[in-house]
């Protein structure tokens, strides 16, 4: 296991964007829905009902709704919880280059979701990020 960095400037220089494989979606069920059998990526219990993370054709398969088609990219550094910046920067790249994101910040990681069609141009900016941060330090 690696030790957690907080240091935004590493935390940027390192970042390694990975996109994953797959076509993924977010989707909703009532609470109390029995998705044990389904392998969930990620969960966040709302007021409204439990969104759930899924790849696409589990979605299909379930007959869940879909609310959003996306693409997965991980930043594979291993980023401190309490490290301060790398979501804002991150927001700002893809923000600047008219990319929404969805973030899930896991204990060793963060997750992007982007617009499944704009996962090309997604991974170029966090590429162009880290890049221009790689200079700097």
């Amino acid at each position: 296991m690696t030790t957690p960095i907080s240091s935004l400037p590493t935390l940027l220089a390192t970042m390694e964007p990975t996109l994953n494989d797959g076509v993924y979606v977010y989707s909703s069920v009532a609470h109390g829905s029995d998705i044990s059998q389904l392998p969930v990526i990620a969960t966040m219990r709302e007021a409204e009902g439990l969104t759930v993370v899924v790849a696409e054709n589990v979605a299909v398969s379930a007959g869940l709704p879909v609310l959003f088609r996306c693409a997965w990219i991980t930043l594979t550094v291993h980023s401190d919880l309490q490290a301060v910046g790398l979501t804002a920067a991150f927001a700002k790249a893809l923000g600047d280059q008219g990319i929404s994101c969805n973030v899930v910040a896991g204990a060793y990681h963060d997750h992007i979701f982007v617009p499944h069609d704009e996962a090309a141009r997604a991974m170029s900016a966090l590429q162009n990020l880290q890049h221009a941060a790689g200079s700097v330090i």
